[in-house]
């Protein structure tokens, strides 16, 4: 799977660790930064890691701020972008399967590396279910994107 990951200066060990995880479970990376630890702007980050999805570069993408949460806010400006913050493997697989997550969003200062791993392990593992409720509910989630195009 191709993945595109990013953080600010906060994710940034974060991020090069779990860009390691990924390239030695075979995916290819995208690592579009930060590249050091000088303070940075998550919002930059958030909108290069949507785009490289939106533009079909990758399939799927994970970033990384201090908390997660102003990432994954930035990150769903994006019109399909779909990014949560997940701290639980519970809600970074179902997150793909009911909802087609598209961005695994961590918070480098709320977890550590080991659960940060199995956290990714768990969100490229899933697959979306294309059951009827829950396409149901992304075209609805699709609508709200459309209506607010309009707005």
């Amino acid at each position: 799977m191709k993945i595109v990951i990013g953080s600010d200066h906060a994710g940034f060990q974060l991020k090069e660790a779990m860009g390691t995880l990924l390239r030695g479970l075979g995916h290819e990376v995208l690592d579009i930064g930060a590249f050091n630890e000088q303070p940075s702007d998550y919002p930059d980050f958030a909108e290069a890691v949507g785009k490289a999805i939106l533009d079909g570069r990758v399939e799927r993408g994970v970033l990384i701020c201090g908390s997660g949460v102003g990432a994954s806010v930035a990150a769903n400006k994006l019109i399909g972008i779909r990014a949560a913050v997940c701290h639980d493997t519970y809600s970074a697989h179902q997150g793909v399967e009911h909802d087609e997550m598209n961005v695994l969003v961590m918070g480098s200062r709320v977890i550590g590396e080991k659960l940060a791993e199995d956290l990714v392990k768990a969100y490229i593992a899933a697959v979306f279910s294309n059951e009827a409720r829950h396409v149901r509910r992304l075209n609805k989630v699709r609508a709200l994107e459309q209506h607010m195009l309009k707005s």
